[in-house]
C-alpha cells in the first residue's frame, strides 16, 4: 500500500508542472524551473519516507511471526497433538466422511476449516492483542505520510514557496483513485493534512481494498494447515476399518503435527 501511494504521487509528478484550469494563479511568481525542483524533491522524499515506513512495517512484522511461532509451538502444536484432541478428530472425520455424499476430499477441506477456526482462535487472535498487522498496516501508512508531509514543508521553505501555492500543487496530486464515486478519490493535500487518517472516505475505501486484496489468496499458516489436514483426513480414513477411531488418532498424531513447526 505504501508503494501504491509512492507510485501515484511519481506518476503524477510529471504532468503537474502546469496549473490546473480554473485555478487562480497567486501573486507571487514560481518558475517553471523551480517547480520541476519541487516536483523532483517531491518524489524523493517520498521515497525516502517509503523506506523508512518500510523498515518500521518489517521489524514489526517480524516481531508478530516471532510470537505466531511461539504460540504455535507451546499452544497449537500440544493442542494438536494430545490425545483427546486426535480422538475428536476421528470422530469428525469419521462424520464428515458419512455425510460427504461422493464429494472429492471434503473430509479434508471440512477438517481444514476446522484446524484453521482453531488456529485463528488459539494463535492469531491472541497475538493480536498484543501486535495487529491490520495496525502495523496503518501505524505504517500514517508514518509515511507524516515523514512526507515534514519533507514538505522543508521543500517550500527552500524555495520559499508560499503554503497557499504548496496547497495547491499538493491538492493537484492525486494519491488514491478508487472512483467513482469521487469520495473514493483523495489528493496527496488530503492524505498528508487529514488527521485522523481514518476519518478520509478515499483512505477507508483503499484499506478496505487492501484488505480484500491480502485474503484472495491462502497464507503460510492456511496453507501449512490445510496440508496437515489433508494428511490427517486420508490416515485417518485408510485406517478406520481396521484399527477403529482410536487407533487411527494414535497412528496420525505424531506425524501430522511435525508439519505444524513449519507455520
Amino acid at each position: 500500500m505504501l508503494r501504491s501511494l509512492m507510485l501515484a504521487v511519481v506518476l503524477v509528478l510529471a504532468g503537474c508542472a502546469t496549473p490546473q484550469r480554473g485555478q487562480q494563479v497567486a501573486s507571487v511568481a514560481i518558475s517553471q524551473d523551480t517547480w520541476r525542483q519541487v516536483d523532483q524533491q517531491l518524489i524523493a522524499a517520498s521515497k525516502s519516507a517509503v523506506e523508512q515506513a518500510a523498515l518500521y512495517a518489517r521489524g514489526s512484522m517480524e516481531h508478530w511471526r516471532v510470537l505466531v511461532y511461539e504460540r504455535t509451538e507451546v499452544e497449537f502444536i500440544p493442542w494438536f497433538s494430545s490425545y483427546w484432541t486426535q480422538e475428536w478428530l476421528a470422530v469428525k472425520v469419521s462424520w464428515y466422511a458419512a455425510s460427504a455424499e461422493g464429494e472429492t476430499d471434503s473430509s479434508a477441506r471440512r477438517l481444514a476449516v476446522y484446524l484453521q477456526e482453531q488456529y485463528r482462535e488459539q494463535v492469531l487472535e491472541p497475538v493480536a492483542v498484543e501486535i495487529d498487522p491490520e495496525a502495523i498496516r496503518a501505524n505504517a501508512t500514517g508514518y509515511y505520510l507524516r515523514q512526507l508531509n515534514q519533507q514538505v514543508q522543508v521543500i517550500a521553505l527552500r524555495h520559499r514557496i508560499p503554503n497557499e501555492l504548496m496547497n495547491r500543487r499538493l491538492h493537484g496530486i492525486p494519491a488514491i483513485r478508487l472512483g467513482p464515486p469521487a469520495a473514493r478519490d483523495a489528493s496527496l493535500y488530503e492524505m498528508v493534512h487529514t488527521e485522523p487518517l481514518n476519518t478520509l472516505p478515499a483512505y477507508a475505501a483503499l484499506i478496505d481494498h487492501v484488505n480484500k486484496a491480502a485474503t484472495t489468496g491462502a497464507g503460510p499458516s492456511e496453507a501449512v494447515i490445510a496440508t496437515v489436514a489433508q494428511r490427517t483426513s486420508e490416515k485417518i480414513e485408510a485406517q478406520f476399518a481396521t484399527r477403529g477411531a482410536t487407533g487411527a488418532a494414535a497412528a496420525v498424531a505424531g506425524k501430522a503435527a511435525g508439519a505444524l513447526i513449519s507455520v
